[in-house]
């Protein structure tokens, strides 16, 4: 279906900002996948905040020219389709990571992150980064650690102490 120029600026403004509030993006090759397993895809991205379409490659390039994602343009070639993580910076590539293990066919060509490009053989990393809840909990643990030893030591004489004066008292009771 051929699009106006009136639909084609509507495309790019809405992929713009999206991209300009994403925090990682990755291109990805559908060529093969059936509309069925397309649907199920999109109906994955949804429920993880991933943002995901596909869009012309022109139009693709122009959406993401004035974005941290404008690293990526060279690299948009093909049938492709965006997605964008919009709080979680793992979530579209532990996606497409789960998608490529149930469709063969599918093949990122591109990811960037922070405003870089990042290699295709980066996205078990990227799929590996913590969501924030985690990475709230690891920074808490962190910060929790010095005060948790703190009381730990000064706890430990008294603790030393009574286990000294009970080893005496079952000494004494034998």
């Amino acid at each position: 279906m051929a699009l106006n120029l009136e639909d084609k600026k509507v495309i790019v403004a809405e992929v713009a900002e999206v991209a300009s509030k994403a925090v990682s993006a990755i291109a990805a090759d559908y060529r093969g996948l059936t509309v069925t397993e397309m649907t199920a895809l999109r109906a994955k991205a949804r429920k993880g905040g991933v943002y995901l379409r596909v869009v012309r490659n022109t139009l693709a390039k122009k959406a993401i020219e004035n974005t941290e994602f404008a690293c990526m343009q060279d690299s948009l070639v093909g049938s492709l389709f965006l997605a964008f993580s919009h709080e979680d910076p793992g979530a579209a590539a532990r996606l497409l990571k789960d998608a490529m293990r149930d469709y063969e066919k599918l093949k990122v060509c591109a990811i960037s992150l922070g405003g870089k490009l990042l290699k295709v053989t980066d996205l078990e990393a990227v799929a590996k980064l913590p969501t924030r809840e985690q990475a709230l909990a690891i920074l808490m643990s962190v910060m929790q650690a010095p005060a948790t030893k703190l009381v730990r030591t000064l706890a430990e004489p008294c603790a030393m102490l009574a286990r000294t004066v009970a080893a005496i008292r079952d000494k004494k009771a034998a």
